[in-house]
């Protein structure tokens, strides 16, 4: 059992190991990872992280501008997909200054079969010190019984 209820007062908790994943973690060197995982009838999935920028430390834009700003990443998919897939993205960490409002845009845009944009988007007074995208394809792959027709 990899969770084991255990008795705290009145209540019970439940403690999770959970498993390294049992596929490899590719790095780019930017900060992105992501696993390929086949999940059958020529269906895969492949998943990533990105911190998109961190401008506290450095006074950058998204801190101390104002007005439209924008952060765009490119990502690519190794291996690529047989045709565009179907790409969900979220924000997984935020760091906002809470004396202003906290606008946040985060859209996949131009997605591919090799890969999409990432873009984080705010305007106003807001002032954002970083965000961390996640995001995850799901989509056609090439297959080890696919044939190559010459």
């Amino acid at each position: 059992m990899i969770g084991r209820p255990r008795l705290a007062g009145p209540f019970f908790f439940v403690s999770f190991i959970i498993p390294p994943l049992s596929r490899g973690i590719l790095h780019d060197g930017n900060g992105e990872s992501s696993s390929m995982k086949h999940i059958g009838n020529g269906i895969g999935t492949l998943q990533g992280s990105r911190v998109m920028f961190s401008d506290f430390a450095d006074g950058g834009e998204m801190w101390t501008g104002n007005g439209n700003r924008e952060s765009r990443f490119h990502v690519s998919f190794k291996p690529p997909f047989r045709e565009p897939p179907a790409v969900t993205v979220g924000i997984s960490m935020w760091d906002m200054d809470h004396k202003t409002n906290s606008r946040a845009d985060l859209v996949a845009e131009n997605v591919t079969a090799k890969g999409f944009n990432l873009v984080f988007r705010t305007w106003g007074d807001t002032r954002v010190a970083r965000i961390r995208a996640d995001w995850l394809a799901i989509g056609a792959v090439r297959d080890d019984d696919d044939w190559d027709v010459v």
